[in-house]
């Protein structure tokens, strides 16, 4: 399970299955979005969250992503080297930049370089990118002078804005410590302004895409508040908490993200229901989504059983009618949730349970009014009924499965949303699969085939080669099946070339759970071969 969470800034979150989950989180009344989640698709048996979808496009969508790989390449190699000095293929890419986000010539060179400092992968430089100069904006008001700032204090946060302004946050970093090293000085009078400072520097971090470092600042901030001003110290734990849990779930950090999940807890002491009961619900909301992180990451259940308890909490007062989209949106992340209990034990009342939560988010999140919602909670729909109809014997599942993929195709198509296209193309093609098995027919094998080298056509090699690799072999187990029900051996042929291309990513030294299947379904192949051609020389020659 992949799971998306957001920025300070945003609140919702949504849980989407292709095998794996995105959750959404509800809003609260005094809630923002907290974070840019979307791309122009996301990846099969993988998933991504639909967040700023329009944007996205407008900026990336149509564009090469090799082109955006080779420019960060370029300033990681030589950042000294002026952008005006780049190719005429890059310079237009950066005038493009500039203009749909927003950024000056310093932004997009910061940007950049952030970006390729941080090793971010090919796949998520339209996300981080997007997040980045969300995050620039957001800056250009931080640094503003306070009530109470001394002529110093104002002079130097006019310059960290300037170098803001400029892309230069190393240097507005050292002018907001030097800023928060006068204020602790003089504490008594300014310790509401050095907490903001505090949490300003913590901002700054997050658009370095440095989670911990912007946690910590967040925790100076709320410790710096007086006890008095609650709801203040609140707001910076919530900071605190999200920039953890972004370090958690996107490098994996488990020690981070169950500093989130406490600090969640704590947050849920500081919001009783009684007194703010949608932003009790918001942080049940919360709480959900970094105990699902964890619960996905260990063996046992009890972490994802306490996160489906978080979400009914959330749901006693996200009702239908008072707030439609959070409760679709935490119906939603429980169908997620309910989905992996299921997986994990077996279950097929949990994964029932799941396929009633996602159509219960249907009823808000209709085609009409958020056309990719819809689609991605359709294509969950399809995965947990797969999931029950692999288990039965009947087809019945089954044929509602590949039904809800189909679906979920008329919105995400190749030309908007590529990757989650590929993914809905390799669900479709695994459903189809299973259900040809059980058919005496090949048409439904056939189908599956199509999915499968449809989906090939965006997972290539080089942008997603585990992607590329699954669906490989996936190919390779449909040909086969195939292969036995034809006489001549051309799809066997076919298959056993399908798994010794999967084995090329698929190794046995990165990945035995993945490399043990391939392995057999050629060993399989080969074998099915072979037996074919001693029967052909064994039959009588006209």
């Amino acid at each position: 399970m992949v799971l998306s969470k957001t920025i300070p800034a945003m609140r919702p979150r949504l849980l989407h299955l292709t095998v794996v989950a995105v959750l959404w989180a509800a809003s609260g009344a005094d809630a923002q979005p907290r974070s840019i989640h979307a791309d122009c698709g996301s990846v099969a048996f993988g998933g991504s969250g639909i967040g700023n979808t329009v944007k996205i496009r407008k900026v990336f969508c149509g564009i090469p992503p090799e082109q955006f790989e080779a420019l960060v390449q370029e300033r990681t190699k030589d950042k000294t080297r002026d952008l005006e000095d780049l190719s005429a293929t890059q310079r237009d890419l950066i005038k493009h930049l500039k203009a749909d986000l927003e950024l000056n010539q310093g932004q997009i060179r910061t940007a950049l370089d952030i970006v390729g400092e941080a090793n971010v992968p090919p796949e998520r430089l339209a996300i981080k990118l997007i997040e980045i100069a969300e995050r620039f904006k957001a800056l250009q008001t931080t640094a503003a002078a306070q009530p109470g700032d001394d002529p110093k204090v104002t002079a130097l946060k006019a310059e960290a804005q300037k170098a803001i302004n400029a892309g230069d946050l190393a240097k507005a970093d050292e002018l907001l410590a030097e800023v928060e090293q006068g204020q602790t000085a003089a504490l008594n009078r300014l310790v509401l302004n050095a907490a903001e400072t505090s949490a300003q520097r913590g901002q700054v971090a997050l658009t370095r895409l440095r989670y911990l470092e912007a946690a910590q600042h967040f925790a100076t901030a709320a410790s710096r508040v007086p006890s008095e001003q609650e709801d203040k110290r609140r707001a910076y734990l919530e900071q605190e908490a999200s920039a953890l849990y972004q370090q958690g779930d996107e490098f994996g950090d488990n020690r981070a993200a169950s500093m989130a999940l406490e600090r969640y807890r704590q947050i849920l002491v500081l919001r009783p229901r009684g007194r703010v009961p949608l932003d009790w619900a918001a942080t049940q909301m919360d709480l959900g989504i970094a105990l699902t992180t964890l619960g996905t990451r260990e063996s046992g259940t009890e972490k994802l059983e306490q996160a489906i308890q978080a979400f009914r909490l959330a749901l006693l007062e996200l009702t239908r009618e008072r707030a439609p989209l959070d409760w679709a949106r935490t119906q939603s992340n429980l169908g997620a949730v309910l989905w992996n209990v299921g997986i994990r034990e077996d279950s097929a009342e949990k994964l029932e349970e799941a396929i009633e939560a996602f159509r219960s988010a249907l009823l808000e999140f209709t085609r009409e009014r958020t056309p990719l919602n819809w689609a991605m909670i359709l294509n969950n729909v399809g995965i947990a009924l797969w999931n029950v109809g692999a288990r039965e014997s009947g087809t019945e599942k089954l044929e509602q499965a590949i039904q809800a993929f189909r679906s979920a195709l008329l919105e995400f198509t190749r030309e908007r949303t590529p990757l989650d296209w590929a993914k809905a193309q390799f669900n479709l093609g695994i459903a189809l699969t299973t259900l040809g098995t059980r058919e005496s027919g090949t048409e439904k094998l056939e189908q599956a085939i199509e999915a499968f080298r449809s989906a090939l056509l965006e997972f290539i090699r080089e942008r997603t080669p585990l992607n590329w690799a699954m669906t490989q072999s996936a190919l390779g187990i449909a040909l086969t099946t195939l292969g036995t029900r034809e006489s001549g051996t051309e799809k066997l042929e076919q298959a056993i070339q399908a798994f010794r291309l999967a084995l090329q990513e698929n190794t046995r030294e990165r990945s035995q759970l993945t490399w043990a299947p391939t392995q057999a379904g050629l060993d399989n192949a080969l074998k099915l071969l072979e037996q074919r051609a001693e029967k052909r020389a064994t039959l009588p020659r006209p």
